[in-house]
């Protein structure tokens, strides 16, 4: 018997396979640009304007400065047009408003937008890696884990220009939080090795963890349960965003997928994530390394390694007191 396909899913580009980040091809679709200077910025232009960002300095892995506005990435202009300025419009709108704008947007819509922003950086950590390598006559080297990582983000930042279906799992875990910030602080982290990325801005904080299926979410559950309602102190999100950052260092599966391409859909399915080990999917939390996490979120308020883990059963924390109860966010008398 013969099958037809009348519909072939459209194609999934795959930039790590031939590990093409030239400036010809469009970073999403791989499609061949018209020119090099087809290209958009990684930090949206609204963001940059409204937090004074373009010419601050933006340190890249290899220790080179750029700034933000020197950050783009190659995009062919019909899929900016389509899909990412209509996302974008979409996230300024809310982001503009705050925190219950932000509330309301669709969770995949949030991770789309992450995504690219941190996708985009990784693009231009890897070009100038790339230059680097090759300026000392090497090839460039990277790790296979990580190269999966990025590739199954590639893959599924595909959603936004394809009929991509996420069967009955979320490939990322979100947590957003009402936070009484200074207005004018544009608070900014990603740790790309981990696909970790937090926001603070307005009267919100954001932090996604782009490619655990959850887990982090999971596992950080009874906090969650306590805080997720409250309006956070600054110090307080960090501090828990410190710990999601920490423990998404110790979340030790690189998750699998099946693709499934089923008419005109392109159907994700995760692998389960205790898959072939036994061990447990983190490994086990040391208060010392965590106390160094804290002493980098706490940079604005200058608490030191030595008080943050004075007493190493109980680290310090602006979030519960000793008896485990809230700490209420007008308690607390530090500079916001």
């Amino acid at each position: 018997m013969m099958l037809i396909f009348a519909h072939m899913p459209e194609q999934i580009y795959s930039p790590f396979t031939a590990f093409n980040f030239s400036n010809h091809n469009c970073f999403l679709t791989g499609q061949t640009l018209s020119s090099e200077e087809e290209k958009i910025q990684v930090f949206p232009q609204w963001l940059m304007s409204r937090y004074k960002l373009e010419d601050k300095s933006f340190k890249l892995l290899d220790e080179s400065m750029a700034t933000y506005k020197d950050i783009k990435v190659p995009c062919a202009a019909d899929i900016n047009e389509t899909y990412l300025e209509p996302l974008e419009t979409e996230i300024a709108t809310a982001f503009e408003i705050g925190y219950e704008a932000v509330k309301n947007l669709d969770e995949l819509k949030l991770f789309q937008w992450a995504g690219k922003l941190l996708y985009g950086i990784i693009f231009n950590e890897i070009q100038s890696g790339i230059k680097l390598q090759h300026s000392q006559g090497e090839e460039f080297n990277i790790s296979q884990a990580i190269i999966h990582k990025f590739s199954n983000l590639h893959l599924m930042l595909q959603s936004l220009n394809l009929p991509v279906v996420f069967e009955d799992f979320k490939p990322y875990s979100l947590f957003l939080f009402k936070v009484d910030n200074n207005i004018e602080e544009f608070g900014y982290r990603d740790e790309i090795n981990t696909l970790t990325f937090s926001l603070r801005i307005k009267d919100f904080g954001l932090i996604i963890c782009l490619q655990d299926n959850g887990a982090n979410r999971r596992y950080h559950k009874e906090i969650l349960e306590k805080i997720e309602s409250e309006i956070l102190h600054p110090i307080q999100f960090e501090e828990f965003c410190g710990r999601v950052f920490y423990s998404a260092y110790l979340f030790n599966r690189l998750p699998e997928y099946n693709i499934l391409p089923v008419g005109d859909n392109i159907y994700i399915e995760a692998m389960p994530l205790r898959g072939m080990s036994n061990k447990p999917v983190f490994d086990d939390w040391i208060n010392k390394v965590y106390g160094q996490v804290l002493e980098s979120f706490w940079k604005n308020w200058g608490f030191l390694l030595l008080e943050i883990i004075k007493n190493p059963e109980k680290p310090m924390s602006f979030l519960f007191k000793p008896d485990g109860s809230l700490i209420n966010e007008k308690e607390i008398e530090l500079p916001r």
